[in-house]
């Protein structure tokens, strides 16, 4: 693994970077999988200037068959980012509620638009907070934005590449809490299980409370999972929300050609055709 990139930015560097002459552009995706709206947080209080995006209706597409957060519509995005003032090749900074997770789906999500300034707010909202930095209760309209949604600059999996995958041609990373992995316990979709050959790596191994290690030490736990420079590496979740944030990490620990399987677990149960295993181990 080689290479890293400026995906994270701190409360008070940014803070300097919001009081300069071009500040960056600041998405509010504070999101939670079983509600309330990030828009009620938003309107409690956000950083000064941010503008609300919100996950489900405007960085994904609807829910169905392709997954409970699949891929967007380009051009529906397109016009979401501009209203939110997105302009092409300016800096993006997303913050969400402190865990991390539909930060780095945004971050994941514009650069897969070909909107490669983004990075995300280490910490997230709490950390804002806990620097003693302001915020606004204000409802920001900015001006339009000329981003061009050019979509593919990320690589995906769908289902067949996913299994091929995890069967041989190199590792896939099952992101979810390991129960889920087992089969013992499903909250949301309807079947328990894993992708056959899919690998457990939950969350909170590599990421807590929305902050991230040091690279060597993201790459040290990726190795020992089998994450190495010598195999394609591709990651999934749920519906493709926690998974982005794993990419985020390996692109911090120098792996920048991992694929999302956007669809997920909700997309693999869709098909009661698609074989499920059970267990601690991949294959099980």
């Amino acid at each position: 693994m080689s290479g890293t990139e400026d995906l994270l930015v701190e409360a008070e560097p940014l803070a300097a970077e919001i009081g300069g002459a071009d500040p960056p552009t600041l998405l509010d995706v504070r999101w939670r999988l079983t509600g309330p709206p990030g828009r009620d947080d938003y309107a409690v209080g956000h950083l000064p200037g941010a503008v609300f995006v919100d996950l489900d209706t405007a960085l994904c597409g609807p829910p169905g068959p392709a997954g409970r957060h699949p891929l967007p519509d380009p051009a529906a995005l397109q016009a979401a980012l501009r209203a939110a003032g997105v302009r092409a090749g300016h800096p993006v900074v997303v913050y969400d509620g402190g865990d991390g997770m539909s930060a780095a789906r945004a971050w994941w999500t514009l650069r897969w638009a070909g909107h490669r300034p983004v990075r995300l707010l280490s910490g997230g909202f709490p950390a804002w907070i806990a620097a003693g930095l302001p915020t606004s209760t204000d409802e920001e309209s900015p001006r339009p934005g000329d981003v061009i949604v050019a979509p593919g600059a990320l690589p995906v999996l769908d289902a067949a590449a996913a299994a091929r995958l995890a069967a041989a041609d190199g590792v896939l990373l099952d992101v979810r809490a390991a129960p889920r992995y087992r089969g013992e316990h499903e909250p949301v979709d309807p079947v328990a299980g894993h992708i056959p050959g899919a690998v457990n790596l939950p969350a909170p191994e590599y990421v807590a409370a929305g902050r991230f290690p040091a690279a060597e030490a993201l790459r040290d736990r990726f190795a020992a999972a089998g994450v190495t420079d010598a195999v394609p590496v591709g990651a999934y979740c749920g519906s493709g929300v926690t998974a982005a944030q794993a990419v985020l990490a390996l692109h911090l620990a120098g792996r920048t050609d991992v694929a999302l399987y956007v669809g997920s677990w909700s997309n693999w149960v869709a098909d009661p055709g698609r074989p499920v295993a059970t267990g601690p181990a991949p294959d099980a």
